[in-house]
């Protein structure tokens, strides 16, 4: 059984007969003509095109600051706010709507319409993160924020 499937395997290169082996070393390294040129091909299209250099993709009055360079945000609260089944009021004069919602160094302050301001602890930034719009305008001082948002 061995015997017959010994027979049936291709020769071995070393078991060519001579002139067998001659044709094949001819021809060993050798390739049609097409091949060698989608080789060719091949190589020069391998080669990196030169990338252009592009400035950033929008002009410099469309880009907008990164949270880490502003001081702050703040966001206008119309409605009463109610956390934890109670609604929070002023300290000083008991507002308890139209508030600004400051976002600034990883806490949460609400203003009032007097300007009364106050920290609000049950609150953080993934909070303000939450309900907060996109930015409409961003300015260089608190109080030209203050005039934009009308308080």
């Amino acid at each position: 059984m061995l015997e017959r499937i010994r027979r049936r395997r291709a020769p071995h290169f070393g078991q060519m007969p001579p002139h067998m082996r001659e044709q094949w070393a001819r021809i060993e390294g050798q390739a049609p003509p097409e091949v060698q040129r989608l080789q060719a091909q091949v190589r020069a299209s391998a080669e990196p095109a030169p990338i252009p250099v592009v400035d950033d993709f929008l002009p410099p009055d469309l880009r907008v600051l990164s949270h880490d360079q502003l001081g702050g945000r703040i966001m206008p609260w119309l409605q009463p706010l109610v956390l934890d089944d109670d609604m929070v009021m002023c300290s000083a004069c008991g507002a308890y709507r139209d508030w600004l919602v400051i976002s600034t160094q990883d806490r949460i302050l609400l203003r009032c319409r007097a300007g009364h301001q106050q920290p609000e602890p049950r609150l953080d930034t993934a909070w303000y993160n939450r309900h907060a719009r996109p930015s409409d305008a961003t300015h260089a001082t608190f109080e030209d924020c203050l005039r934009h948002l009308g308080h």
